[in-house]
């Protein structure tokens, strides 16, 4: 993320974006914490999506919008905007298969 360094993202558990095949997902990083809903999107011919999201920043309410599209195999990059504050690029790999965040 090109707002926060790689130690502030996983602060609290390794930062992650996750788009699901029912137009919903999730993501989190540093205390944030959030859920997605996104539509299908192209830019330069390459797919992708556009979402808005709501969450939790350290107990507090916020939500926002971004987008996401593939630049190379199963690499994403996009941008996360929080409604009335900050945003970020992102840039997000796959997790190594063995690595399972739904317990």
């Amino acid at each position: 993320m090109s707002g926060w360094d790689r130690d502030a993202i996983d602060l609290v558990e390794p930062g992650f974006i996750e788009f699901t095949e029912d137009g919903t997902g999730q993501f989190a990083f540093i205390a944030v914490r959030g859920r997605l809903d996104y539509r299908p999107a192209e830019r330069d011919d390459q797919p992708g999506v556009e979402f808005t999201w709501e969450g939790i920043d350290e107990g507090d309410q916020v939500s926002g919008r971004g987008w996401a599209f593939h630049v190379h195999d199963a690499t994403v990059e996009g941008h996360l905007f929080f409604h009335m504050g900050d945003d970020s690029s992102f840039r997000a790999e796959p997790f190594p298969p063995t690595v399972r965040l739904d317990g």
